[in-house]
C-alpha cells in the first residue's frame, strides 16, 4: 500500500486547480503571499513531452488534438476524456507498463482514442464548460457515434455531463477518479476548496490576464522534484530505485510533469463554482449547452473505478452515481483500487489487474452478460 511520508506529496493536487497544504486557511494564506509573484514572469516553458505509444492525429482544432490509438477500424470506438487541468493527457500514456492506452489495447479495445487538451493562449480565455462540451461533441462526431466513453478525474465529470446531455451518442461510460457528488463524503481537494473564498480564485485568473498559467502556479500544486521514493510508490515501480529502469522512468514522468497546461478563466472558475462550491452537477441544477442535467434520467451502462486511498477524490464521491442516475443496478459495475489518485491512471499494478475488466465489460455483449448473470444466479442458488 502506498503510504504518506511527512512531505506533502505533489499528487496532493496533480490533476485540478487546488492548492496542496495542511488546511484551507494555510493554502488561502499561501496563495494570497505568493500572488505578486504569480504576476512576473514566472518560469519558462518547459518543452511538451513524448508519448510512449505510437499514434497518429485524427483531428486537430483550436482546442484539442484527437489523437488515434486504434490498431483496427471495426468496432465500437473508445474515447478517452483526459483531464483538462494542470497536465496533460500524457498520463494516459506514460511508459512501458504505466501506459493506461497500452493495458486497454492489451485487453482487447481495438479503436481507441484519446482527448489531447491544448493549453489556452489568449485568444481561448474567454471559454467555459460549454465550449469543452461543445468540442467533446464534434470529437465523438468524428469517431463515430455511439462511443464507449472513459472519463479520467476532471475529464470524468466532463465525460458525465456530455453522456447526459446526448445519451444517445454514449453506449457505455466508464468514470474513474472523478467527483460527482462532493457531498457524498469529505475529500482533501473538496475541503480545500470549500474553505478558500471564490475572489481568491477570481484573483489568480485576473493575474494570468483571464487565464489560469500553468507554470505561474505549478508551486501551489506542488515541489518542482518528486523524491525518488514517492515516485517509486506512487507507480507501483517493479524495478529498484538504482536501476537503469527506474531512471529512465524517473525522467519520463518529470518531464510529463513540467510541461504545464494553461486554462481558461471561465471554465477554470465555473468548475470550481458548480462542481466543489454547489455541487450543481449531484444536485440536478447544472446546465448545459442549454439544458438542465438530470442525473436521474441518465439510464447509460455504468462503470465507476475509485482508488482506496484518494487523497483528492473520497470513492463515495463517485460511487454515489450508482444513486444519483437512472441506470440499472446491473449495469453498474463498481471497483475499488489500492492506490492512490495517480495510481489509477499510472500505476503498475492497477493497470494490470483493474483495468483489463473495464475493457472486458465495454467489450462484452448484451448475449454475454445475460449468460454471465444466469451463471452467477445458479453458482449462489441454495
Amino acid at each position: 500500500m502506498y503510504e504518506p511520508t511527512p512531505n506533502p506529496l505533489p499528487q496532493l493536487a496533480f490533476l485540478w486547480p487546488a492548492f496542496a497544504a495542511a488546511s484551507a486557511s494555510e493554502a488561502a494564506a499561501l496563495m494570497a503571499r505568493q500572488f505578486a509573484e504569480l504576476a512576473g514572469g514566472g518560469a519558462r516553458p518547459a518543452p511538451e513531452p513524448n508519448w510512449n505509444t505510437p499514434n497518429s492525429i485524427a483531428l486537430g482544432l483550436k482546442t484539442v488534438r484527437l489523437r488515434d490509438f486504434s490498431t483496427a477500424t471495426t468496432g465500437t470506438p473508445t474515447l478517452l476524456c483526459a483531464p483538462f487541468a494542470l497536465h496533460g493527457a500524457g498520463i494516459t500514456d506514460l511508459a512501458p507498463d504505466h501506459s493506461l492506452v497500452t493495458a486497454l489495447r492489451k485487453a482487447g479495445l481495438r479503436r481507441l482514442h484519446v482527448t489531447d487538451w491544448r493549453p489556452a493562449d489568449e485568444t481561448m480565455r474567454d471559454l467555459g464548460i460549454d465550449d469543452y462540451l461543445a468540442t467533446l461533441n464534434v470529437l465523438v462526431d468524428h469517431v463515430g457515434a455511439p462511443v464507449d466513453l472513459i472519463g479520467l478525474c476532471q475529464g470524468g465529470w466532463l465525460a458525465l455531463i456530455y453522456a447526459a446531455r446526448f445519451p444517445a451518442k454514449v453506449r457505455k461510460l466508464v468514470l474513474v477518479g472523478a467527483p460527482i457528488d462532493i457531498t457524498a463524503a469529505p475529500s482533501g481537494l473538496s475541503q480545500i476548496v470549500a474553505g478558500m473564498p471564490t475572489a481568491l480564485f477570481e484573483k489568480l485568473v485576473r493575474l494570468g490576464n483571464g487565464r489560469v498559467i500553468g507554470r505561474k502556479v505549478q508551486k501551489f500544486w506542488g515541489p518542482e522534484t518528486i523524491a525518488p521514493e514517492d515516485m517509486h510508490r506512487l507507480l507501483e515501480v517493479e524495478a529498484p530505485l538504482g536501476s537503469d529502469d527506474f531512471l529512465a522512468l524517473r525522467r519520463r514522468f518529470q518531464a510529463w510533469y513540467a510541461w504545464t497546461l494553461d486554462l481558461p478563466g471561465p471554465y477554470y472558475l465555473e468548475g470550481i463554482d458548480r462542481i466543489f462550491k454547489r455541487n450543481a452537477l449531484a444536485d440536478g441544477k447544472f446546465i448545459a449547452l442549454g439544458e438542465r442535467i438530470d442525473l436521474s434520467r441518465l439510464t447509460t451502462p455504468l462503470y465507476l473505478l475509485a482508488a482506496r486511498d484518494d487523497e483528492l477524490i473520497a470513492p463515495e464521491q463517485l460511487f454515489a452515481l450508482s444513486r444519483l442516475s437512472g441506470t440499472a443496478p446491473a449495469d453498474i459495475r463498481t471497483d475499488l483500487a489500492p492506490c492512490r489518485h495517480l495510481g489509477l491512471f499510472m500505476g503498475r499494478k492497477v493497470l494490470r489487474d483493474h483495468w483489463p475488466a473495464v475493457a472486458d465489460w465495454l467489450t462484452e455483449t448484451e448475449t454475454t452478460r445475460i449468460d454471465l448473470s444466469q451463471e452467477t444466479r445458479t453458482r449462489t442458488a441454495p
